[in-house]
């Protein structure tokens, strides 16, 4: 039993690599979706942005959209923050990397969900015709399961190390 609280008290806190990958995704979908390809903004089927005003409302938008995606990343930061502190953690690539392609698969499913489909905030490429929207919004759905999926699995080859004693 006492080997077994050892282990655990140095287990990959597996919340923060989540976190991490949710504002990672985030910031991923703001910085280049929204700010470098600029293909959408927060609210831009709601408010199309085709003056100043309703620029700067989706402007403040995409920061608040930013200000919870920064959250996440410092929620993931204080989460292993509080772990390695307290005992020595077990570093492993695949858990960390494999939690925060869960993070952020789970990020684009729920966002494209809720954003893309039924709030309809906007769409994932706005400067393709509206009837090629539909294709772009799946496509960004696929890429988040497959984040997902591989994620997954990634995490559970390195649960797998973990039980095994390997460090990966």
């Amino acid at each position: 039993m006492r080997d077994t609280a050892r282990l655990a008290d140095r287990a990959f806190p597996t919340s923060a690599g989540i976190f991490f990958g949710l504002g990672l995704g985030g910031f991923f979908d703001g910085i280049v979706l929204h700010q470098i390809l600029q293909w959408h903004h927060m609210l831009s089927q709601t408010h199309p942005p085709i003056d100043v005003a309703a620029l700067k409302l989706n402007t403040l938008w995409d920061g608040l959209f930013h200000a919870s995606t920064y959250v996440f990343v410092v929620i993931g930061l204080l989460l292993l923050w509080r772990t390695a502190h307290r005992s020595h953690l077990w570093w492993s690539g695949k858990l960390l990397a494999g939690t925060m392609l869960i993070g952020f698969g789970t990020f684009n499913l729920v966002e494209g969900v809720v954003d893309h489909h039924l709030l309809q905030l906007h769409h994932v490429n706005e400067t393709v015709p509206a009837d090629q929207w539909v294709y772009w919004d799946i496509g960004f759905l696929v890429w988040g399961a497959a984040m997902l999926i591989g994620g997954w699995a990634l995490y559970r080859a390195g649960r797998q190390d973990y039980r095994r004693g390997v460090l990966s």
